[in-house]
């Protein structure tokens, strides 16, 4: 009986820090966020330029982030795209924290519950038109523009700064988005 009691105990325990180390997110030394961020003025609408393909993005085109600052300091998240596939419109609702200090573009995300992942902006321009996200792993990376298109000089210094921090840039989506 007391092997059973231990097991449980053992199993409890490594349950709870699963769960606390999955709401926890660490920001990685090659994903060195942004300081002096304003987060008023990067909420509004930003269109997804490239991406690693994951599998709630798959086979989506025309994605949009949606991003709105709320009392509580919190920024609500909603992701919508148009699955090609299926022929659908998919649209996700998510929250974002910041990661330490509110003036620096470390946050964490959420579309599940207390499952947070990392949402680093490591390059914007001063009028917050681009953006270069990072995420806690090198399986996530975001180009951002509040225009569906992206000029070649801030295409170049996107790619030169993944490529700098280890990422594969063989696995960029380029995403299709419609002009305006």
């Amino acid at each position: 009986m007391n092997k059973n009691k231990y097991l449980i105990f053992a199993a409890l325990t490594i349950t709870t820090l699963a769960f606390i180390s999955s709401c926890s997110v660490k920001v990685p030394e090659y994903a060195k966020p942004v300081n002096n961020f304003k987060a008023d003025k990067y909420q509004g609408k930003w269109y997804e330029i490239a991406r690693f393909d994951f599998k709630y993005e798959k086979d989506m085109n025309q994605v949009t982030a949606q991003y709105t600052l709320k009392d509580d300091g919190s920024i609500e998240v909603i992701n919508r795209g148009f699955d090609y596939v299926k022929n659908e419109w998919k649209e996700k609702k998510g929250k974002a924290k910041f990661n330490g200090s509110d003036n620096q573009g470390a946050l964490k995300v959420s579309f599940f519950g207390p499952f947070y992942a990392g949402y680093n902006v490591v390059m914007m321009d001063p009028d917050y038109e681009t953006a270069l996200i990072f995420g806690d792993k090198r399986d996530y990376i975001w180009f951002l523009s509040r225009k569906p298109t992206l000029s070649e000089e801030t295409k170049q210094k996107f790619l030169n700064e993944a490529k700098k921090a280890g990422y594969d840039l063989n696995r960029l989506v380029w995403t299709e988005q419609n002009p305006q």
